[in-house]
């Protein structure tokens, strides 16, 4: 048997290039593990990284160990260890009387040293039982009977695709590519760790969860790494997040070309980079970003890498430090360490070491099994071959159905249908099983670097993935703290442009990705509540943007109230008119019997202050905020205290002309004048009365909410319920204005001495000029300013009522008493008479 247990603990004590391929150290080409048994499995590893490498050796020694990681002698301690643990697997199974008993199981272990080609050289020794020579003939008979391997995805699909028609299942540990699970394709693969079909998701997850939303991506350029970052992209972008740029390198590219994508890294302006790469092309790749000093990244790493400790180092984790990235969980293998330990060399004549070396004394990835990831995995696909085998010889499948019998109990056999329905636990309690994909559940552990208080770097598990869980539940994270990039404690940001507050919403910048955009401040009445808002959302009707534009508040209720200072100036106006007209009123009622007050019809008189005092105080009823009932009584009371007022006007001016027109000589009451006046003013207002109540049943004031005049204010005013109503009222009034103007025109010129027409006329003038006004003032005014117009025509005419008939005759009771006699009232109309 070979083995390679000490090919790396012999020092290098010589300086030059050294040419290392896999015929080199006592290994023939290919090198070939192997034990008879009675059933043989074969096992693929790239034990060495590539078939032929330079490595220069003029450097220091430290430095030279330093590029062990990805140059030194090519050979990986890590794949080494995986090819241990399957055989210390078969070595366990074989001591075990439970499992296969009677029955010894054998091995034949290849390197394919990285490359596809090689790999399938080993299959197609693995399948024909041969020595790897083109010479021989294939026996027709395969020589195993399942196959662990291999590490990468690419070796992988090779390895499967050449043994898929001999129905040799092949399970491997570390091939992640989704598209191994294509059961047309590769009918006979199966696989102890999850497909990328849910890393990648997995990563896509992480990310948003960070919210980091501008991002830089390399990958391996092969299935593994093209697939994955398909995948990564895909769910990425669907999360928001954006690819600022996504590179592929080759572990076989030149160092021109690998050089230019750490360029394109170092200028990037993403802080966070997902790195889908397989170990090969993370070697080459953190050569070049370790000679080019590129730091400050933070790093989210794949499964393949990101638990690999041979990357540990101090000048690594200056690169490195504070990576997370998603691993499957480690496990403990008893025994595994002691059998590590016992490796002794080949019997060689090429073998640079003696055989008297002491491993326990060595710390390095081939003895280190503190982290039982992928190793775990390779024992895991062992005994789930052994499982497999046992049922296929006891004649048994999952369900107790007979298996095959022409090879049932044979050693002849095919595997591949009770691998598919094997069902297990492993002495750690963990069941394994395949899907119908030969998938195992995929579950994983966020891993994180961080340096512990020796300063070494250890990777600490600060959450879990199980994607058999509902997706609100698949990724949580422990409560341990992060460590990120330059073991900083505070997490870095990496958007394209910096969140746009509530208030503002995101708009996209053309020809840039939908990361990067503009924050533009949300409109009037539409607000944004949350960080980044794609739209501005529209506040609801009676409401308004605050403002910030980052939430919705009520509107300002408007409507003139009693508070401000125009309804207090109105208030106070209208007061004082009532006051005035009491104050007329009263004064009239103390020198009632004078000659005066006696020509002036004390009754009508007093009728018409009284409706002047109603028209007055109806101005009140249109301030403060409308009701169901104030609505009602402000535009009613309005028209019949009007009419009322204009009912009294109109008699009082067809009694001067009657007065004037149709006396008899001497006397001054005119005849039949009294019931005559008290009839017209009932039956003018009256009909005001009719017009109003038909208004208030069919189509009534109510209150309304005015939200379209003005986009912040909700104005509170009366909505008419009938225009035609309204507009009744009014013309109604006017009609009754425009008739006494009309009469106290023509009596314009009658005797001067006491010609009330003049008074009246110019009265009614004041009258029409203010509510012709009024309609233009009225239609075009703003909210509560309509209702300001409306209280100021109310209040002009009144007043203008008020002083023009009553201010001549206050003036002569008052101040010119002498003049307030029947001999000075009649003594021109007697004249005339005469």
């Amino acid at each position: 048997m070979l083995v390679f247990g000490f090919l790396l603990l012999c020092s290098i004590k010589t300086k030059g290039e050294t040419k290392v391929n896999c015929s080199m150290i006592g290994l023939p080409e290919y090198a070939l593990l192997s034990k008879d048994g009675d059933i043989i499995i074969g096992g693929a590893f790239s034990i060495h990284n590539k078939p032929y490498y330079k490595i220069s050796l003029s450097l220091s020694l430290s430095l030279a160990l330093f590029l062990s990681l990805s140059l030194s002698l090519s050979l990986n301690l890590r794949e080494f260890r995986f090819a241990q643990t399957m055989i210390f697997a078969i070595e366990e199974i074989n001591s075990k009387a439970s499992l296969l008993p009677n029955i010894s199981i054998g091995y034949q272990i290849f390197d394919s040293c990285g490359s596809t080609l090689a790999s399938m050289r080993s299959s197609m020794a693995l399948i024909n039982g041969q020595e790897l020579t083109a010479e021989h003939i294939c026996s027709g008979k395969t020589a195993v009977k399942a196959i662990i391997g291999e590490s990468e995805s690419s070796s992988t699909i090779v390895l499967s695709r050449a043994t898929g028609p001999f129905r040799i299942p092949v399970i491997s540990h570390f091939a992640t590519c989704a598209c191994l699970s294509n059961r047309k394709q590769f009918p006979s693969f199966f696989r102890t760790i999850p497909s990328d079909f849910y890393q990648s998701r997995a990563l896509a997850q992480l990310v948003k969860h960070f919210r980091w939303t501008w991002v830089g991506a390399v990958r391996s350029d092969n299935d593994y790494g093209n697939n994955g970052m398909a995948t990564f992209v895909e769910v990425a972008e669907r999360e928001g997040v954006c690819i600022e740029y996504s590179e592929a390198i080759s572990r076989t590219n030149s160092k021109e070309k690998i050089a230019k994508v750490v360029e394109v890294i170092k200028k990037g302006t993403a802080k966070v980079l997902v790195a889908f790469l397989a170990q090969g092309e993370m070697d080459v790749l953190l050569e070049e970003i370790i000679r080019q000093n590129v730091t400050g990244l933070q790093w989210v790493g794949s499964e393949s890498w990101i638990t690999a400790r041979y990357l540990a180092t101090k000048i690594v984790s200056k690169v490195l430090g504070g990576a997370v990235g998603f691993t499957i969980s480690k496990s403990k293998i008893p025994g595994l360490r002691e059998f590590l330990l016992k490796v002794n060399p080949s019997q060689n004549p090429s073998n640079f070491c003696n055989g008297s070396e002491n491993l326990s004394n060595m710390s390095n990835e081939f003895t280190d099994v503190s982290e039982l990831r992928i190793s775990n995995n390779v024992y895991k696909a062992v005994y789930a071959i052994a499982y497999a085998l046992h049922n296929t010889l006891a004649c048994k499948t999952s369900k107790g159905a007979p298996e095959n019998k022409g090879t049932c109990g044979t050693k002849d056999l095919i595997v591949m249908h009770s691998l598919q329905n094997v069902n297990f636990t492993m002495a750690s309690g963990e069941t394994i099983y395949f899907d119908q994909n030969g998938d195992p559940t995929a579950r994983y552990e966020l891993v994180n670097w961080q340096k512990n208080g020796a300063g070494e770097t250890t990777f600490i598990t600060v959450g879990h993935y199980d994607a058999s869980l509902p997706s609100e539940q698949q990724f949580v994270m422990n409560s341990i703290n992060i460590v990120w990039a330059g073991d900083s404690h505070t997490k870095p940001s990496s958007v394209c442009s910096e969140s746009c507050r509530p208030g503002f919403r995101q708009a996209v910048i053309k020809g840039r990705p939908v990361c990067c955009f503009e924050c533009l401040r949300c409109p009037s009445g539409e607000i944004s509540s949350t960080t980044d808002s794609a739209e501005c959302i529209k506040c609801p009707l009676e409401h308004w943007s605050n403002e910030n534009h980052s939430m919705c508040v009520l509107k300002k209720v408007e409507f003139l109230s009693f508070e401000e200072n125009m309804g207090i100036l109105l208030t106070a106006f209208s007061l004082t008119g009532v006051s005035l007209t009491i104050a007329v009123a009263l004064m009239f009622y103390h020198f009632i019997d004078t000659p005066l007050v006696k020509a002036s019809n004390a009754e009508l008189s007093f009728l018409l202050l009284f409706s002047l005092s109603l028209c007055f105080l109806c101005s009140l009823t249109f301030i403060g905020q409308p009701t169901e009932w104030s609505c009602m009584l402000r535009h009613t009371a309005f028209g019949i205290t009007f009419a009322l007022c204009m009912s009294c006007v109109l008699a009082r001016t067809i009694a001067v002309v009657m007065a004037f027109k149709a006396t008899v000589p001497g006397t001054s009451v005119p005849q039949c004048t009294l019931p005559l006046q008290r009839v017209s003013v009932f039956c003018c207002t009256f009909f005001q009365v009719i017009i109003c109540t038909l208004w208030l049943v069919l189509a009534p004031p109510i209150p309304y909410k005015n939200i379209t005049h003005s986009l912040d204010t909700i104005i509170l005013e009366c909505d008419l319920g009938s225009a035609i109503g309204f507009w009744a009222v009014l013309g109604y009034i006017g009609l009754l204005s425009v008739l006494c103007f009309v009469l106290a025109f023509l009596a314009r010129k009658l005797p001067d001495n006491f010609n009330e027409a003049k008074f009246i006329t110019f009265s009614l003038l004041i009258f029409c000029a203010v509510w012709i006004t009024f309609i233009p003032a009225y239609v075009s005014s703003p909210g509560k300013f309509t209702v300001a117009v409306e209280i100021f025509a109310i209040l002009a005419s009144s007043f203008g009522l008020l002083f023009c008939i009553f201010t001549p005759k206050c003036y002569i009771i008052l101040l010119k008493p002498e003049q307030n006699t029947r001999k000075h009232i009649m003594g021109k109309t007697h004249n005339k008479s005469q």
